[in-house]
């Protein structure tokens, strides 16, 4: 039976984790106090970087950003996931698949350019401080970001457009926790050659280039600290800059993995616990790594905190 992509498809089963119904309820408590953490994290983020105008420049901009992506990337996935981690029922409406599709791709496609982005923000603060205000000036760095949206906007229209043009005939059950294009792409019973050169190149422009040029800012940026003459200084600025990295490695490493090693390869939980990292883990530590660190952040946040009390 080949059922056409619309109202009358009957929607799709999410098996998740529900082969290991032991690991259900832990996953459920860890996910929910990840899912908690990331919401408070990021919404802490934007509320500072708003209010205290010392942050209101191109750093906490796109810090900003980065928080309200996470924000929404996290909620398009991680509320269906509590459901279905909570109940037997495993099920999601057909359009309720597209909506996440299409939403998560989005966000997470914009989430990939913005962090280059950022890593050229600090490029420039850390090897050209004298130019800093100069080439990082207001109007760039909308249209910066503007550039960001606009990439992830389109990628999701094409790819997701794509993917939900496939027909799934009778296949309804889903080896995933969310409907994201590699899996659904596996769902189809037709030939996906297509689709899957068009996923590669996708992956390879939204994740090798950007993960490459961040690379290399940091590259440049390690030159610069180790000609800091203070050992506590490069101490300091070394440690800033690997847990930027071990952040950005984690994101772009497990979704790399999700979405350029050949699905053969990678068991089917192995594919489910990787993708637990970039749905959560990442936008968690997101806050936390970049921001809640900082000894501005903490001055404002201490600041807004005795106006209110």
């Amino acid at each position: 039976m080949e059922w056409t992509n619309d109202s009358t498809f009957p929607g799709f089963i999410l098996l998740g984790f529900s082969d290991q119904p032991q690991l259900e309820l832990v996953l459920f408590g860890v996910i929910l106090f990840l899912y908690l953490m990331t919401l408070l994290g990021n919404a802490t983020i934007i509320l500072v970087s708003l209010l205290d105008s010392k942050l209101h420049n191109p750093m906490y901009f796109f810090l900003s950003h980065l928080s309200f992506l996470d924000l929404c990337f996290t909620s398009s996935i991680i509320p269906q996931l509590l459901v279905n981690l909570g109940s037997s029922d495993k099920s999601i409406t057909y359009g309720g698949c597209v909506i996440q599709l299409y939403v998560s791709l989005a966000l997470g496609s914009t989430e990939c350019v913005l962090l280059a982005v950022m890593s050229y923000d600090r490029y420039v603060a850390v090897c050209r401080p004298l130019h800093y205000a100069f080439v990082m000036h207001p109007q760039l760095c909308h249209i910066l970001a503007f550039m960001a949206w606009l990439s992830g906007v389109a990628t999701t229209l094409i790819q997701s457009t794509l993917t939900l043009q496939l027909p799934f005939c009778d296949h309804h059950q889903v080896d995933h926790f969310f409907c994201e294009v590699p899996v659904l792409i596996k769902l189809a019973c037709v030939d996906t050659t297509f689709n899957q050169a068009e996923l590669f190149v996708a992956s390879v422009l939204f994740l090798l280039v950007p993960l490459s040029l961040i690379l290399i800012s940091y590259g440049h940026i390690a030159q610069a600290v180790l000609k800091i003459k203070s050992a506590i200084g490069r101490r300091k600025a070394f440690g800033t800059c690997s847990s930027h990295l071990m952040v950005v490695i984690i994101f772009y490493g497990t979704i790399i993995f999700m979405y350029l090693q050949p699905a053969k390869s990678r068991s089917k939980d192995q594919g489910k616990f990787v993708s637990l990292f970039y749905t959560i883990v990442t936008p968690m530590l997101n806050p936390l790594i970049y921001t809640l660190r900082n000894k501005e952040v903490k001055t404002a946040l201490k600041k807004i905190l005795r106006k209110a009390l």
